[in-house]
């Protein structure tokens, strides 16, 4: 394993040391692991090691991973090769953010949290760069908090700037600022 996907697996298990908090608002069961984008196929690689640390820490693992989610709407769409001609008649293009795709996945992520979790779960999200240019992460996370019952954690290919509490997603758009707990390889372990 890489020494920064090790070393964020490593702040990760830490993290996991604590005891969980009941009753907290959705936001503060988010968590964002963020990562350089040029260890994607490292952390994907070694995701087993984040699954692993979640039930050695006696806590329940549900991977979601998004990175095939717009495909597989688009190849539903009845006017798919429409849109291939003319991808601005999606709603939402001109924005980046396409507004039916994103509310179907918000939907399509809660009925999955909510058949296969409970209060000692860590639900997972993998492949979020995936959605760069369709959805915005701060979006779906928004979606998708409350339906949490343990905690979301966000495998999140970008940069985190902590005077701001500000996000990037692969270090190229805006960055938003999200009150989630942030979790990096540049912590004390």
């Amino acid at each position: 394993m890489s020494s920064k996907v090790s070393k964020l697996a490593a702040t990760y298990r830490q993290h996991l040391s604590v005891p969980w908090q009941e009753g907290i608002a959705g936001i503060q069961r988010v968590i964002f692991a963020v990562y350089d984008k040029t260890d994607e196929l490292r952390l994907r690689a070694n995701v087993g090691e984040f699954q692993l640390a979640t039930q050695q820490a006696q806590k329940k693992w549900l991977l979601i991973d998004v990175t095939n989610a717009f495909p597989e709407w688009m190849a539903k769409q009845e006017y798919r090769d429409a849109y291939f001609e003319s991808p601005e008649d999606l709603a939402g293009y001109q924005t980046g953010e396409l507004t039916q795709f994103v509310n179907e996945l918000i939907d399509q992520l809660k009925q999955q949290i909510q058949q296969a979790s409970d209060n000692n779960t860590v639900v997972a999200l993998l492949g979020v760069g995936s959605l760069f240019g369709l959805a915005r992460v701060s979006t779906v996370v928004e979606g998708i908090k409350d339906v949490i019952q343990g905690r979301l954690l966000v495998f999140f290919p970008g940069e985190h700037h902590p005077d701001s509490h500000t996000y990037r997603l692969l270090d190229a758009r805006d960055g938003w600022n999200y009150l989630a707990i942030p979790l990096t390889a540049n912590e004390s372990n």
